[in-house]
């Protein structure tokens, strides 16, 4: 069956044909274990991968996810979600700051079931190697589930940091050789080779700050795209229509707004550069050490970054495209090259995919369903057509590295429903919005007044069942 015939019909399975999908492949069998590379990355939005060959030659070597979200366009409860699983409302890291975000709330309960500590009790070994969240400082030990803990506090600058290795706490300072994302490139492909030596499955986590602001790129890379200049698209200084409260009243950027958009943006592509080695670098020893053919590389991002998109400068934490559709790419095993899915994932699904690739099983409370099934090729009967995306609106935004002024867009609490066709928003002042993604697909007219009585109800209804759900339900609540 061509590729092409086989897309048209799991098309047709989701729409009503009464033909079944062929069934997902069964777990990994300790003969077969796979071994996972997971490379996450820190507010990398979709624009950027044009700028990244070697992720690139990923997507020509694997699977690309085109409707991929996050649960939140907020570092902490986004990774909280890709730890455990599970919706923010679950996991309970709602903000980047305690006492209802970061470490802090994380440590309270999540901490002790994530991916990681199922993983490690089947034999693997695991480790992560760079950014975890928001308030953890390494004075704190690793927590449960990791056998190899290289994390730093805040390292967004790429230099001058304190770092724990397992029972060490270093300093590096400013030397071009401690420029942070190399050092996890080196750190990570020393674990691969001791791993392959000893012939263990392994599960690693590389996390980069790159390309956070201040998006410090190495030295090598900082005269690199001169003139650069922040995407122009459709929604660039664009002025919505029925917008609400939050975004209303603005005016258009002025030249010094977009000099500065176009400065951050050159920065950004200037600071994933050095991801992008570090990607094409591991890949490369996974290939030498013979490991590639039985490896999962999954690279991806917490969130996504608006620059001037409806007048907002640069900046997170909307329900909008920009924000919680980011990338997520796999090769590996089964996987076919150059193939691409417009299934709806969340990062919730990486726990669960992350357990079932390695032979685990994923816990009850887990909200997310494994991807293992669309990476081979198929995909099962009632796949989701919904995404919870829930936002909650910091109390206190102190010390955040996340810290947003309102020229960026800060918007109150709010919970968004997003299919493949529409955007619907309810924030916590009563306001609401739904966007049409077929005919508006910038979403910039907001046409939920326009919508019927049944219409707004059946919205209503099926976000507040995401709202509540937990581990099975959210699965129930969020297929057809």
């Amino acid at each position: 069956m061509s590729v092409r015939l086989a897309l048209v019909t799991i098309l047709a399975v989701l729409f009503g044909v009464t033909s079944v999908a062929p069934a997902a492949m069964h777990a990994a069998t300790p003969a077969t274990r796979p071994n996972v590379v997971f490379i996450l990355t820190d507010d990398l939005s979709w624009n950027l991968v044009r700028y990244m060959p070697n992720v690139r030659r990923m997507q020509r070597d694997g699977m690309t996810f085109t409707n991929y979200f996050v649960t939140d366009s907020l570092c902490c409860p986004s990774r909280a979600s890709i730890f455990t699983g599970e919706y923010p409302h679950n996991h309970g890291v709602l903000t980047n700051n305690a006492p209802f975000g970061g470490f802090a709330a994380f440590r309270r309960g999540a901490e002790s079931s994530t991916f990681a500590t199922r993983i490690q009790a089947a034999g693997y070994q695991t480790a992560l190697m760079g950014k975890y969240l928001n308030g953890y400082e390494p004075v704190n030990p690793a927590p449960a589930g990791w056998s190899d803990w290289q994390v730093p506090g805040g390292a967004y600058r790429g230099f001058n940091y304190n770092m724990r290795s397992n029972d060490r706490i270093a300093h590096f300072g400013r030397a071009p050789r401690v420029y942070f994302t190399d050092l996890l490139r080196r750190r990570g492909k020393d674990f691969i080779a001791d791993a392959a030596r000893s012939a263990s499955p392994f599960l690693l986590e590389i996390a980069t700050f790159a390309p956070h602001r201040p998006s410090t790129p190495a030295p090598r890379d900082r005269h690199d795209f001169p003139g650069l200049e922040a995407p122009r698209g459709p929604a660039f200084d664009a002025e919505p229509h029925n917008p609400p409260r939050w975004l209303r009243g603005r005016g258009p950027l002025t030249p010094a707004n977009v000099q500065a958009l176009d400065n951050e943006f050159r920065k950004r592509a200037q600071s994933v550069q050095a991801v992008d080695d570090l990607v094409g670098q591991v890949r490369r020893l996974l290939r030498q050490r013979g490991l590639s053919k039985n490896t999962y590389v999954v690279f991806s991002s917490d969130n996504g970054y608006h620059l001037g998109d409806r007048r907002l400068l640069a900046g997170k934490m909307t329900a909008y495209d920009s924000d919680v559709r980011v990338p997520l790419i796999v090769v590996g095993p089964g996987v076919a090259s150059g193939s691409h899915t417009r299934e709806l994932a969340s990062n919730i699904d990486l726990a669960p995919t992350f357990m079932r690739l390695t032979g685990r099983s994923p816990s009850r409370s887990v909200d997310g369903q494994s991807l293992v099934p669309l990476l081979h090729g198929s995909v099962p009967a009632a796949w989701r057509d919904a995404v919870l995306v829930e936002h909650h609106h910091p109390e206190s935004e102190i010390g955040d590295p996340d810290q947003q002024a309102a020229p960026s867009g800060n918007p109150p609490s709010y919970e968004a429903l997003r299919t493949e066709g529409a955007l619907y928003v309810e924030y916590v002042t009563g306001e609401r919005e739904f966007y049409d993604l077929d005919s508006d697909p910038q979403e910039l007219d907001n046409r939920y007044e326009s919508l019927d009585r049944q219409t707004r109800r059946m919205l209503h209804q099926r976000l507040t069942a995401l709202e509540n759900c937990r581990g099975k339900g959210c699965r129930a609540a969020a297929a057809p």
